[in-house]
């Protein structure tokens, strides 16, 4: 079967520094695949040239079978391909329900033909991924007055609002307690299963790796280091020296 997503020989040098050395990855459909590794491993810049932020300096990237690795950003997001950063991305002004009727708006093709009319335009549509996000009743507050833990629930529900068929999600869980760490990525999961939507994730807490990911990826100095299953990993020695510098391993 076609992977939904698929890098191949994905290279990425700045000079004479290589960030990403040729690293070959595919995300089946429905799968919850982690990319892991220490900081400086080159995960966020494998996320970004999979994006189009930046374009790889070797290598091809295939949505779905079609060859996306020369698309801008935005061709890629109308193909299918969902994003989550490390740092919120939303507009701080606005309300909840309006971050996610414009992400519609943008979906729909009609953000600047309907200016004037745009806080009318979607909004039940809107109000359905605020309710699958337990959001609905914050949905006429502004973001800047939101929790960060919110904040990050919002922006998953816009990630959903063009109907993806992939989520890139950078660090999810980035900056939130324990607890709230928990409870998004339960919540993720359960929305992404429901959906069928595969989901390529970066995290540095390892206990939501291990409870969430159905297969693993471990960079280290830009190369793929490991592959395979949460015990796969777990009983890697090469993957503990990278995290623990060897003598221990990871807890059940």
């Amino acid at each position: 079967m076609t992977p939904v997503l698929e890098a191949v020989g994905l290279t990425k040098a700045f000079g004479g520094l290589v960030a990403v050395d040729n690293v070959s990855l595919a995300v089946r459909a429905g799968e919850f695949l982690a990319l892991i590794g220490p900081n400086g491993a080159g995960k966020s810049t494998c996320f970004n040239m999979l994006m189009g932020q930046l374009k790889p300096t070797q290598g091809r990237i295939r949505l779905s079978g079609e060859d996306i690795t020369n698309l801008a950003p935005r061709q890629i997001w109308a193909k299918g391909v969902g994003r989550t950063f490390q740092i919120t991305a939303t507009y701080p002004s606005m309300t909840v329900i309006e971050n996610v009727q414009t992400a519609l708006l943008s979906h729909y093709k009609r953000l600047l033909a309907v200016v004037p009319y745009a806080h009318y335009l979607y909004r039940d549509e809107a109000m359905a991924l605020l309710e699958m996000v337990s959001l609905a009743e914050q949905a006429d507050r502004h973001c800047a007055v939101l929790a960060y833990g919110d904040l990050k629930r919002l922006e998953l529900a816009i990630a959903l609002a063009h109907e993806p068929k992939i989520l890139l999600m950078d660090e999810p869980t980035a900056g939130m307690a324990p607890s709230e760490r928990v409870d998004l990525m339960r919540l993720t999961a359960d929305i992404v299963a429901s959906r069928g939507v595969s989901v390529l994730f970066t995290e540095h807490d390892m206990d939501v790796v291990f409870s969430h990911a159905q297969r693993l990826m471990v960079l280290n100095r830009g190369q793929l280091i490991a592959e395979g299953s949460v015990e796969d990993i777990r009983q890697n020695a090469l993957v503990q020296e990278v995290y623990l510098g060897g003598g221990a391993t990871f807890k059940e």
